[in-house]
């Protein structure tokens, strides 16, 4: 994580991030990022940060097993517009034999503000059947050594301070 990145407001410490920026494709009708590009950045940020576990798209086909989405919980908190650069940033936060739960947050890097803030819990499914199945050792081991089961900084829960 670069030192910018890390002098952010985490809510929890040491998150894998990966920097964009707002982009004219990003804008719809209302002037600001549309809800479906920042589904998309969730998903660019995990594959990002597996990837740099050690388990990328072709370990996953290689091993016959991937983690898909189960539930996604989503909270837009600011609206975020052409040009602006956010860093997003994301944490395993638990870890079983048959899934992982992951969170996010997205800051402003102008201004340092949160804008977002998600939860994803994943289950392991075997690919060829679709079926959720136990995670692979290679899997558990990878994704065990870097979930942070650590509290929200401050003890805030991601709970917005100004409700």
């Amino acid at each position: 994580m670069s030192p910018e990145h890390a002098a952010l407001d985490w809510d929890r410490p040491a998150p894998h991030t990966l920097a964009v920026q707002v982009e004219d494709a990003h804008i719809d009708l209302m002037r600001h990022t549309n809800n479906v590009v920042y589904l998309a950045w969730l998903e660019q940020v995990a594959w990002a940060h597996s990837t740099a576990l050690g388990l990328g798209p072709a370990d996953y086909e290689a091993a016959g097993h991937g983690m898909v989405v189960r539930r996604h919980e989503l909270d837009y908190r600011l609206a975020t517009r052409l040009g602006e650069r956010i860093v997003l940033g994301t944490w395993l936060t638990g870890i079983d034999k048959y899934s992982l739960h992951r969170h996010y947050q997205f800051i402003r890097l102008d201004d340092g503000q949160t804008v977002f803030r998600g939860q994803t819990h994943f289950v392991c499914v075997d690919i060829a059947q679709g079926r959720v199945r136990r995670m692979p050792a290679r899997f558990q081991e990878a994704y065990a050594a870097a979930t942070r089961a650590d509290p929200p900084a401050g003890g805030a829960g991601g709970a917005d301070p100004a409700q």
